[in-house]
């Protein structure tokens, strides 16, 4: 039995995943779902920080019933990135709501809207193949304001008969927005991008970037054991503190950090942390060891600069051609500074045989 045909149920179900797929009755399709996360919830969220199974962290579009959702209940729209749907669902706590999920492949919101998953074809095919003109008395959708840039509200108005309205930034906000008549405060219309905010995504750069470091440092602990080569953490540690700083770092501190290029951000604090590297290793030195100490000058901001500038794609400060811009300036210069900075490292080892 589909619990969420039972108009008299007194409590929020867990959620069910049997749906139909025969769409002549509409609320054979309703998935009865709760406001309340648990821990599987949690840990989900946790491991698609880290990325794994990232692009299978999704649930199957359709209309979810929050609560006792009834005729005039709000119709709120999000993606079906797992995440993305439990957030929304979490700030509805003691609110009756339909929930309309778009399949946007598992992608966010924000990015699925840029993409065009998020928009106006599938936000009209949804809303006809779930039956909603049928489920709820009223004509009106409430779209992520965020997800703005993929529906153009006229055409689906045009062509659903229901009206497109823009909620807040925050799911925090819905309550308030559901109270004062579906009117956004100015305050909910800003976008913030804080230090947790953009901490929280930098797990997902670390994990890019591990693959080559463990490739790399496994090479040399090769070329250390073969005795090829030997290897001291005075060495390496610049280098892997070079990734901290492109991928963490600077992420974090990116508006406290001079300039709008998030490469050229990178770059200061790679040059920065480069010379202190320099000096905690007892300074520029001569002969072997300056021309390693050179290849560090070099390498070590180019690596901070590179993985700083991949975090364009996740921060509200860019814009795409202004991403393409600064691609095609910074990774000429980045290129030719980790390139010379690899030619002088090899000439340190085979001048000392040391890294």
């Amino acid at each position: 039995m589909n619990e969420a045909s039972n108009p008299v149920s007194t409590a929020p179900k867990p959620m069910v995943f049997q749906i139909t797929e025969d769409f002549s009755n509409p609320m054979d399709s309703i998935i009865q779902t709760s406001s309340d996360l648990n821990l599987d919830d949690y840990l989900g969220a946790w491991k698609a920080r880290w990325g794994v199974k990232r692009m299978e962290y999704k649930i199957r579009p359709g209309l979810y019933r929050l609560g006792e959702a009834g005729p005039d209940s709000p119709v709120l729209v999000t993606a079906n990135y797992k995440m993305s749907f439990d957030y929304l669902r979490r700030e509805l706590t003691g609110l009756n709501a339909w929930i309309l999920v778009l399949d946007t492949a598992g992608i966010n919101v924000w990015c699925a809207a840029g993409k065009g998953t998020f928009g106006t074809d599938e936000l009209v095919t949804r809303i006809a193949v779930t039956g909603l003109p049928r489920i709820v008395s009223h004509r009106t959708v409430i779209v992520p304001q965020l997800g703005a840039a993929g529906v153009a509200a006229h055409e689906v108005r045009r062509r659903s008969g229901f009206k497109v309205v823009y909620g807040p930034i925050r799911g925090q906000d819905i309550p308030r927005f559901l109270r004062d008549e579906m009117k956004a405060s100015p305050d909910m219309r800003k976008v913030r991008f804080n230090f947790r905010d953009r901490l929280v995504l930098t797990p997902m750069e670390l994990v890019g970037v591990l693959k080559p470091v463990l490739l790399i440092t496994a090479l040399f602990l090769l070329l250390h054991l073969t005795g090829l080569v030997r290897v001291t953490w005075g060495g390496v540690y610049p280098y892997l503190g070079a990734v901290l700083i492109g991928a963490v770092a600077t992420p974090a501190l990116l508006p406290f950090i001079p300039g709008r290029a998030f490469a050229w951000k990178g770059w200061i604090l790679g040059f920065l942390w480069a010379a202190l590297a320099i000096y905690l290793n007892g300074g520029p030195g001569n002969g072997p060891g300056l021309i390693a100490n050179m290849a560090v000058i070099l390498l070590v901001p180019a690596i901070s600069s590179y993985l700083a500038m991949n975090f364009t794609g996740a921060s509200t400060y860019t814009s795409l051609s202004g991403v393409k811009r600064e691609m095609r300036l910074a990774v000429p210069i980045q290129a030719a500074s980790a390139g010379i900075g690899i030619i002088l490292l090899i000439v340190s080892f085979f001048r000392q045989g040391v890294l």
